[in-house]
């Protein structure tokens, strides 16, 4: 049964993460990322909060603490740098492919940290990834009128993604997931609001294309693909959340060839071939883990499994 429970969510963390590299070229050729993402995170936090209040959570002080900060980095930083820079020109996939480092650097910070050995196949599998990474954005580079520096946003929004993953085993969160993205959408829409009232464009598009890609995003991307992520975080913890995350990039790329007619490239099938390989190294690398905190859906139940390199 766990095992079933495990594909069923990883299948749909991998779909549902994948849509929102679609919902974000959706939205930024209706408006400016953070318009989108703002209209985005007010429409999700008021669903959510109104489902806490008919279901009575109430957050601590501590827990808005918390999740004030894992919100910051897992939401308001890593889409904020991510969709802006599909929004300037970055292909989703290329974007999704950026993102998928998050495993090799989830890893390497989890050793850093948290005691966890690294091997010599990991570590020669964290050079191969990202030399796979380098080629598929190379190749985009030099077919794409777009100036190197943008395609650094989708980068930075992976390094912040990877920062509150690691933050969501250290602070080890147990509030229930709906609470959880509550505050933590709630503190997107105030920093969202506030990019776009000092951009001058906080009035939404009216137009059908834009409210598709908000509903799009709010549905499949903060319910579906934040929901499930939280949900294998907390039952299996952020390495494998991270790992499944490197099936997004040609979920992606098949999903924009056939909604866009993105091209897909020999260059970029190597580059994510050379990916795989590194990451498939790295995580069949035997790792040590210290003694750590265990994870749990919720305070009364058993901890499901510690933290591991998988």
């Amino acid at each position: 049964m766990k095992a079933n429970v495990d594909a069923v969510a990883g299948t749909a963390l991998v779909v549902l993460w994948s849509s929102g590299f679609i919902g974000a070229e959706l939205g930024t050729a209706e408006a400016p990322a953070h318009t989108l993402l703002a209209w985005r995170y007010v429409a999700a936090a008021a669903l959510l909060i109104a489902w806490c209040r008919y279901r009575r959570l109430t957050p601590t002080w501590h827990a808005i603490r918390i999740h004030a900060v894992l919100g910051l980095f897992c939401q308001f930083l890593y889409l904020g740098a991510t969709i802006t820079g599909i929004g300037m020109g970055v292909p989703p996939g290329v974007a999704a492919l950026i993102a998928a480092l998050q495993p090799l650097v989830v890893a390497t910070a989890s050793s850093r940290i948290f005691g966890e050995r690294v091997g010599g196949r990991q570590s020669l599998g964290l050079v191969v990834g990202i030399a796979g990474v380098s080629l598929v954005v190379l190749g985009d580079m030099s077919g794409a009128d777009l100036a190197w520096p943008v395609y650094l946003l989708p980068a930075a929004g992976m390094l912040a993604l990877s920062m509150g993953t690691i933050g969501q085993r250290v602070l080890a969160p147990k509030e229930p997931i709906a609470l959880a993205m509550a505050i933590q959408c709630s503190i997107s829409a105030a920093g969202f609001m506030t990019w776009s009232a000092l951009a001058g464009d906080v009035a939404p598009p009216m137009t059908t294309g834009f409210w598709a890609a908000v509903a799009w995003t709010v549905v499949l991307s903060t319910f579906g693909a934040y929901g499930a992520y939280l949900f294998v975080v907390r039952r299996n913890g952020p390495t494998r959340a991270s790992v499944l995350l490197y099936l997004t990039p040609p979920t992606t790329m098949l999903w924009a060839w056939l909604m866009f007619g993105d091209a897909i490239t020999w260059l970029g099938l190597g580059g994510l071939v050379i990916s795989a390989v590194g990451v498939a190294a790295y995580v069949s690398g035997t790792s040590t883990p210290a003694t750590s905190p265990e994870w749990s859906l919720r305070n009364d139940q058993k901890p499901v499994t510690h933290l591991r390199a998988q």
